[in-house]
């Protein structure tokens, strides 16, 4: 998903960053008191999406550094703090949601529902030839945030993969949207791929880098 940058100098005391944030994943992982049931994913309106995928806030994010020479490259991240809020909107690309619909064709996208009502997705691909499942979007809508819908969405992927035979579920982010790889490290993934030209040849320095969170579920033997 493209996405609209928005910086912000606002002085006002902002909220908890995970409040704002919709991931490519980033809700929280308390316990929910809501009835949510979790089913596959039979269709998608697009009004539901662009309610579901907003974007996220954050004041800080993970910096990438590479040093390479003969006998060695290095690449290292680390967390530093912004001078001001980092606002990103998401914005569809031409032709995303029609993909999207294509995926979704496969039984692998799951839905979280109220009352029949989605109240979050997670568009997930299977991909046979390396035994993965990929989530392209992962989202819960805003009132529905912080009440353990992506713990329950995630658990959910874990066992369809599990039940595919499947090894490895890949979800990728940014170094930008720092809850949302603190939401995938809190539901077992770890941080196990960094692009740092995925998007364009600047990204390392005015734009943002590619990181692809992974939990492994299955041994391949």
């Amino acid at each position: 998903m493209w996405g609209q940058l928005v910086r912000t100098h606002t002085k006002k005391r902002l909220k908890s960053n995970r409040f704002f944030c919709c991931f490519r994943a980033s809700q929280g992982v308390g316990s929910s008191t809501k009835p949510v049931e979790i089913r596959a994913l039979a269709s998608l309106d697009p009004r539901d999406f662009k309610r579901i995928m907003t974007g996220y806030t954050t004041t800080c994010k993970y910096q990438p550094e590479k040093t390479e020479t003969h006998e060695q490259t290095t690449i290292t991240l680390r967390l530093t703090t912004l001078s001001s809020p980092y606002v990103k909107i998401f914005t569809q690309p031409p032709g995303e949601m029609e993909r999207y619909q294509q995926i979704i064709k496969q039984g692998t996208s799951l839905g979280a529902y109220e009352n029949g009502v989605l109240v979050g997705l997670a568009i997930a691909e299977r991909r046979n030839w390396n035994r993965s499942l990929w989530v392209w979007e992962l989202g819960i809508d805003e009132e529905h945030r912080m009440a353990g819908v992506g713990r329950k969405l995630v658990n959910a992927l874990t066992r369809l993969a599990e039940n595919l035979g499947l090894r490895i579920i890949v979800c990728e982010t940014q170094n930008t949207n720092v809850p949302a790889i603190e939401f995938y490290r809190k539901t077992g993934f770890e941080l196990d791929g960094i692009d740092l030209s995925y998007y364009a040849n600047n990204d390392t320095t005015i734009g943002e880098v590619a990181i692809f969170m992974k939990k492994r579920v299955h041994q391949m033997k």
